[in-house]
């Protein structure tokens, strides 16, 4: 069945600023040299309303110079500035004549490449250390605790600054674990301010970003829809937009920016394969419906059960599942004339893992940006492109989404199919998984820890074992609960989630559902476990 549900007449679309009255946003380049916390120190300047993007280490001098940032950030990165091949200071950046930030391995390398001394440590320093302030901390750490945290990750020190700077701190390890050079508006800092576990990180991030820089914060919600909503307006002009809804929060806000700019010449299409949690699909009908945006509704959960049958091993559910979205997607946008523009939700953080560093170890392989067939004729239209994830909830938040849906937990593309695991989905075990989801997912948010979770979800592995239930032997299935805490699905650990919690929920599951007899708690990491079970 194909629901077509009409836009509503009421709602004007557009209502933003006219071309002329865009600003162009301030930005700080930060120069990747492969560290783990690079894209962690592009967020956080964002979160100083600043706009942050992420260049390679060695990208051309004239690419940035065309950019004309307000500032540099040199980010730290898994090699020994005596490493053979190790990345160098760029030593041109200095005539670019602006603002130099080197955190880590970049204070290493420019301490280094301006004739400062640098010797690898008898003890490396790695997590939360003490620092000492030397002279009051100097213009970038004047007026901080003399004696305060901070979070290290090196083995190399910086024995000497270079000629003309000044060292402002030190810690057990490291000599010179900060300098700067006013004049010149050079500073390095061997420590990590990005992270929450540096308490002064972020006063010292906006102290250069600042006082020193110069940046005044233009970079929030209502910026990034201003210029995004007429980006989309140039690139699309009067041409007519679709957009494939998976019901989560990055397509639902790429298509309420796409409608925003074009109005009624976009066309979201929602491709129910059967497989979503309880009432998901009902909730983004009528979300659409309220914003007034045309949406057509497929349910195709026969077709895709069909396609499943006999299907237990996970890779060709996963494919089958893909390929079988991509023709359903594709019947329906035949149906509509003169369409020329795709709208996806890659984010910018798809976007780095995507293309790598060339200076970045390898902690984990990530999926490449895409996932269309090569013979789309459409050109793609990704607002979100140059947002993290937290940037798109804050937008959604602006834009008015519901919360339920800005905050929902990441969801895999094929569903509650990839949580039924060891045997065929069929359509009475997605009951059974939808039951006990809704069941987790209603105990967790009644006990206000839904947001404090990256992802909560049950799993049903097809096996059966043996219970007794009333008077009588049962022979049922198992559901095991998985809960997490991660910052970005990179790592994750489980979550203690409580006892009398745990016990609600698997006394609700095992009593309310026919079928289960018995609940399970998984208590992996990732490493070395992945958060999903297939």
């Amino acid at each position: 069945m194909t629901e077509q549900v009409a836009a509503r007449s009421d709602v004007e679309p557009g209502g933003v600023l006219p071309a002329d009255e865009v600003k162009a946003t301030e930005e700080v380049l930060v120069l990747d040299f492969g560290g783990q916390y690079s894209q962690l120190i592009a967020r956080r300047i964002r979160e100083c309303g600043v706009f942050a993007e992420l260049l390679p280490a060695n990208a051309d001098i004239e690419r940035i110079r065309a950019r004309k940032p307000k500032a540099l950030v040199l980010s730290g990165g898994p090699a020994s500035v005596y490493e053979p091949g190790a990345p160098a200071f760029p030593t041109q950046l200095l005539d670019l004549d602006i603002p130099l930030l080197g955190i880590c391995y970049g204070m290493q390398a420019m301490a280094l490449g301006l004739g400062g001394k640098v010797e690898g440590a008898e003890a490396g320093e790695f997590g939360r250390t003490e620092l000492t302030l030397t002279g009051g901390g100097g213009r970038l750490l004047g007026g901080l605790p003399e004696e305060q945290s901070c979070w290290m990750s090196h083995r190399d020190v910086v024995r000497e600054a270079p000629e003309g700077f000044t060292a402002l701190a030190s810690s057990p390890s490291s000599p010179v674990a900060a300098y700067e050079m006013p004049d010149r508006a050079l500073y390095g800092i061997q420590f990590h301010p990005e992270v929450v576990h540096t308490p002064y990180g972020t006063e010292i991030l906006t102290r250069f970003l600042r006082d020193v820089a110069g940046c005044t914060e233009q970079w929030s919600a209502a910026s990034v829809i201003t210029e995004q909503v007429e980006k989309i307006r140039v690139q699309v002009g009067e041409g007519r937009v679709i957009c494939g809804l998976s019901g989560g929060v990055d397509s639902s806000v790429a298509a309420l920016l796409v409608h925003k700019a074009v109005g009624e010449r976009l066309t979201c299409i929602y491709v129910d394969h059967g497989m979503m949690r309880m009432n998901e699909s009902e909730q983004v009908v009528e979300t659409f419906s309220q914003f007034g945006i045309p949406l057509i509704a497929v349910d195709a959960e026969e077709r895709f059960l069909a396609k499943l049958a006999g299907v237990d091993e996970p890779e060709r559910k996963r494919k089958i599942i893909g390929e079988e979205f991509i023709r359903v997607f594709e019947e329906e946008a035949g149906k509509l004339d003169d369409v020329g523009y795709l709208v996806q939700g890659t984010l910018y953080s798809d976007v780095i893992e995507s293309g790598g560093s060339d200076h970045a170890a390898t902690i984990k392989s990530h999926h490449n940006v895409g996932g269309l067939p090569e013979d789309f004729d459409f050109e793609l239209v990704e607002p979100l492109r140059m947002l993290f994830k937290d940037e798109v909830r804050a937008v959604g938040m602006e834009l008015g989404l519901p919360e339920r849906m800005v905050w929902r937990q990441p969801f895999p593309g094929p569903g509650l199919a990839i949580r039924i695991v060891g045997g065929e989905v069929n359509r009475e075990r997605l009951d059974i998984l939808r039951a006990a989801d809704a069941i987790l997912q209603e105990e967790i948010r009644a006990a206000e820890l839904y947001r404090q979770l990256w992802q909560s979800f049950c799993v049903l592995p097809v096996v059966r074992s043996v219970g007794v239930q009333g008077d009588g032997r049962t022979y049922a299935y198992p559901i095991v609960i998985r809960a997490v805490t991660s910052d970005d699905a990179m790592t994750a650990d489980w979550a203690r989630l409580p006892y009398d919690l745990l016990e609600r929920v698997s006394n609700r599951i095992i009593n309310e559902i026919r079928g289960v007899n018995r609940c399970a708690l998984d208590i992996s990491s990732k490493p070395p476990a992945t958060i999903e079970w297939e």
